[in-house]
């Protein structure tokens, strides 16, 4: 069944709807299948990203890395922040470590802007929620998703404590400028975000926004202790995201000091 006709016979049956849902919850969805590695493709056992702030000084240097994700990955640019959809975006200190907010805060801090996107958490509440199991970890740590069991009940978005999903209220095609052929876009009443471009993953080749971030982006695998990641995150004082709830964030924030992890 497609998921216009599983709506449809949700709305129809009623409380019956919510029975599938208790039965889906009761018995568990199958996991989905991986898309089977080629022998290019990078190894890792936990993928993880280092972001230098200090490498990100103005808009420019946002909109880099945004544009190299979102035109390579079809992301529609949708002029409305209610229904816009965003893989990695920039935010300030305020929104994106709400929790370390201090009266003594330096100017500075207060003013900088954060590259922010999905967390691909340790242990991801989006997973736990997910009724279809349309969103599921990989064994190599990506938090990823299969578009095509997503029925848009948008569990993961309440569940996310990072808000770095978007949901696709429309077909999202119209608003993509030009479309790579090599992803597949996505389609209205389903959800989408950050993969951590697996698709390149595969070819061997690292993200794009750390391709574009011009040394502002490190990414590796973070179980590796010889990994240029946890080389960085050894000679820096880094902080994550939110770790009180106790998800995990694989996405490190260091400022060109020198110190401990967070």
């Amino acid at each position: 069944m497609d998921r216009r006709s599983f709506l449809k016979l949700l709305a129809v049956t009623g409380v019956g709807g919510v029975a599938v849902f208790e039965g889906i919850n009761q018995f568990g969805a199958t996991e989905a299948a991986e898309i089977k590695k080629s022998t290019k493709s990078l190894q890792g056992k936990h993928w993880g990203m280092v972001i230098d702030v200090s490498k990100f000084q103005n808009a420019e240097d946002f909109k880099r890395i945004a544009n190299a994700c979102h035109s390579y990955h079809n992301v529609p640019d949708i002029d409305d922040p209610k229904q816009e959809i965003k893989w990695i975006w920039q935010d300030d200190f305020e929104h994106t470590f709400a929790e370390l907010e201090s009266n003594y805060l330096s100017e500075k801090i207060k003013q900088q802007q954060f590259p922010v996107l999905c967390n691909h958490c340790e242990s991801p509440a989006c997973v736990r929620v997910c009724p279809t199991k349309a969103t599921f970890k990989r064994d190599d740590g990506i938090v990823a998703m299969d578009y095509h069991r997503c029925i848009g009940c948008r569990f993961c978005m309440a569940a996310c404590p990072f808000g770095a999903r978007s949901f696709n209220f429309f077909d999202p095609r119209p608003y993509i400028k030009e479309i790579n052929p090599e992803i597949p876009t996505r389609t209205k009443g389903v959800v989408e975000k950050c993969t951590f471009c697996v698709e390149r993953l595969d070819k061997g080749l690292g993200p794009l926004c750390e391709e574009a971030s011009r040394g502002g982006i490190v990414f590796g695998d973070l179980d590796d202790p010889n990994s240029e990641v946890r080389k960085v995150l050894g000679e820096n004082f880094s902080i994550r995201r939110k770790v009180e709830l106790g998800t995990g964030p694989s996405i490190y924030y260091i400022f060109g000091g020198g110190g401990q992890s967070a």
